[in-house]
């Protein structure tokens, strides 16, 4: 692409939106070469990038674009198509939502959108329950405020598999982003019926789904507990509250200056759990009104990260391997002992998750399935089981990255529900007299202390993805040990194993329970180590990982 030619055409033809000519006018040459010398890339995860003008920016005319290229695939397949679209918090989420339904609408494709901001769950959730052909959420995740982007779904509402992926890209490659671009106007599509806003039952029977997947089965738990949530300025204020109360929990404090939807995120700039500073402002609300449990959501709220004092009274953060351990020894737990455990219970977690859960799903009769990294291929595990007509076997799937879901009906993990799972865990025990740290400690005790970490490495450019491409075929040449820990297995997911897609994933299965992943970023110029320890206790297992992790140095340094 010849950026200044492209540039010169935007200046020229993108009117639509006063901000973004302004913009363009401000552009020295560095600037305009890197908005415009390539189109943001279209995957698996839709568009993500940086709100702006150009070609590699999110604005209306990419947004549009993108809907076009999705409305052209819909069109294609469908005999009459329809999507559901939902936004978040972020800058520019709602309009973006707005540009999407007018060109669907344009082009035939029945709109469903929700009238207000709502959660990442919620638009797997409506496209499954509205048999919508495909859904869009405009979210950026837990990216810093600069970022937005376009989530689609297919019509199981799980995100859309590699294949469909390139074929949408494929159409959106064939169009002109000014010439090739159908609009409607929004108000006069819903006039029409074109357009049409999702109802509240739809959203009631959301939160009715949510709550169906408590495991008490009758048991009677103390909910009077004190939770502090924070939303971090996103989606999950409405849905979560209203989930907790409806499950009997009322002493909950909202962190005022994270409460409403901000796309600026003024307090947490970096606005995802798995954070400390992103943690930090409800930690001080937990301590001045001394709370039992500390929930954050993230904008889109589809992580969920806790809190909980320990023996100090200081507030402790749980990571998401913790929480994931905590809820599996859970659900299992209860299932098994009032008899609603299923014939064939599954366990759905990515390669990078902790080892430790075999451990305890193995304890409990509970089969395992490992999947590549995202929540989407747990959610096509849960598609494949209900295909088999088993959709009652998934019992759980997590991710190390704070993500969780205990049911089939949302396909993308669901913060909503893991909050209302911790809420009903947390009562659990303290109606018994324990801490989750408690309850941990005593996992640890039964299957070993277990440590998770991650480490990364920047290689960028050109030069380093080739650095990247000669680091993986060092560690694929044949490694024996890592910090003294022999390997007694090796899976290479650049094979495709186990059915799922081709990926440069390595993973090394190391003696005593322990495992290293080695990976590239899919979406930064970095490499990614995960390593799971097993030991006696957290001494010796960062001992132990220290010296595995320096292995793995020594291969990538060479």
């Amino acid at each position: 692409m010849d950026y200044r030619k492209e540039y010169d055409r935007w200046c020229e033809k993108a009117t639509g939106d006063p901000h973004l000519a302004a913009e363009l006018k401000g552009m020295d040459e560095a600037q305009k070469e890197d908005a415009f010398y390539r189109d943001l890339a279209f995957g698996t995860g839709g568009l993500r990038g940086v709100i702006g003008a150009g070609t590699n920016r999110m604005n209306i005319y990419t947004v549009a674009k993108a809907s076009q290229g999705l409305a052209n695939y819909l069109v294609g397949r469908y005999e009459n198509p329809s999507v559901v679209i939902g936004y978040d918090s972020r800058i520019q989420s709602d309009v973006f939502a707005k540009t999407a339904a007018e060109v669907f609408a344009a082009n035939g494709v029945c709109v469903h959108i929700w009238p207000t901001l709502m959660p990442v769950p919620t638009v797997s959730f409506a496209t499954r329950h509205l048999e919508a052909s495909a859904g869009v959420m405009i979210t950026a995740s837990h990216n810093p405020c600069q970022y937005n982007g376009y989530k689609v779904y297919g019509a199981d509402g799980c995100q859309i598999t590699t294949e469909a992926a390139a074929d949408i890209l494929a159409e959106i490659e064939t169009l002109d982003i000014f010439s090739d671009v159908k609009h409607s106007d929004f108000a006069k599509a819903r006039e029409a019926g074109k357009i049409r806003y999702i109802s509240d039952a739809v959203y009631t029977a959301y939160i009715e789904e949510v709550k169906k997947q408590s495991v008490l089965f009758g048991d009677t738990v103390n909910r009077d507990v004190d939770i502090v949530y924070s939303p971090l300025n996103g989606t999950g204020l409405k849905p979560v509250t209203r989930a907790l109360r409806e499950m009997g929990y009322t002493h909950i404090t909202v962190v005022k200056e994270q409460e409403e939807p901000d796309g600026h995120f003024p307090t947490c700039p970096y606005p995802n759990p798995e954070i400390r500073e992103a943690m930090q402002l409800g930690i001080e609300y937990a301590q001045k009104y001394q709370a039992d449990l500390l929930l954050a959501t993230d904008p889109d709220c589809d992580r969920v990260g806790i809190a909980v004092k320990n023996e100090t009274g200081e507030y402790e953060l749980l990571t998401g391997n913790q929480t994931g351990l905590l809820l599996l020894d859970y659900i299992c737990s209860q299932r098994v002992t009032k008899g609603k455990m299923p014939e064939d219970p599954v366990l759905v977690k990515t390669i990078v998750t902790t080892d430790m859960a075999e451990q305890i799903a193995k304890h409990y009769g509970v089969r395992v399935i490992n999947v590549l990294t995202g929540f989407k291929f747990i959610g096509e595990q849960i598609g494949r089981l209900e295909q088999e007509g088993k959709a009652d076997s998934y019992i759980f799937g997590f991710e190390e990255s704070y993500g969780y879901l205990s049911g089939s009906y949302v396909r993308d993990k669901d913060a909503v529900n893991g909050a209302c799972l911790i809420c009903e865990m947390f009562s659990f025990y303290k109606t018994k007299g324990m801490s989750l740290l408690e309850r941990l400690e005593e996992l640890y005790q039964t299957y070993g202390y277990c440590l998770n970490t991650l480490h990364s490495y920047e290689f960028a450019g050109s030069a380093g993805f080739a650095q990247m491409q000669k680091i993986m075929s060092a560690f694929r040449a044949g490694v024996q040990e890592f910090g003294g820990k022999k390997v007694v297995d090796v899976q290479d997911y650049a094979r495709g194993l186990d059915g799922l897609p081709i990926s440069d994933v390595l993973k090394f299965q190391l003696e005593d329970h322990g495992s290293i992943v080695i990976r590239p970023s899919g979406t930064e110029p970095k490499l990614k180590i995960y390593v799971s320890v097993s030991a006696a206790n957290q001494v010796e297992a960062q001992a132990i990982e220290n010296r595995i992790v320096k292995g793995a140095e020594v291969i990538i340094e060479k």
